[in-house]
């Protein structure tokens, strides 16, 4: 393992450059395969990870996805080492909900007694929210027929 550290001066840590082109600045793979990218155009930068069709099986609706939206609990917190306050979600809380958007265990300690701190990926919220929303879209226009039908 490596690491880049900012210098004193603020300044970046690092940067990657692609000229030329659009495209790939970096992949990340294992075993070989690629399992996301970060790549450029000419204004923006797209940090994506595996979703081809080829890679999948068993493809099946999701169900009770507003339910599963109502468990979870976003909160508004501050963070110890700035002070910013800012809306999220406590990992161990979201894991219980949407197990593949955490990483690491609640409360984990590493070998000398410190800390190993959760994460969270909260695109892998993205799926269940798009189909909340759409269960309540569907919701909302059968209400609106209904209310149609009485009114008339």
């Amino acid at each position: 393992w490596g690491s880049i550290e900012a210098s004193r001066y603020d300044g970046p840590a690092g940067h990657f450059n692609r000229t030329g082109s659009n495209g790939a600045l970096l992949y990340m793979r294992k075993e070989g395969v690629t399992v996301g990218n970060i790549t450029v155009d000419h204004d923006s930068t797209s940090f994506n990870t595996s979703s081809d069709y080829r890679l999948k099986t068993d493809a099946q609706p999701m169900v009770d996805a507003s339910a599963r939206v109502q468990a979870l609990n976003p909160v508004n917190f501050e963070w110890i080492s700035s002070g910013e306050r800012v809306d999220g979600f406590l990992a161990h809380e979201a894991q219980e909900v949407v197990p593949e958007s955490v990483t690491g265990t609640k409360d984990a300690l590493d070998e000398e007694g410190n800390p190993e701190y959760q994460g969270i990926d909260q695109s892998k919220l993205v799926p269940l929210l798009t189909k909340a929303l759409q269960e309540a879209l569907t919701k909302i226009e059968a209400l609106e027929v209904r209310i149609t039908a009485l009114e008339a």
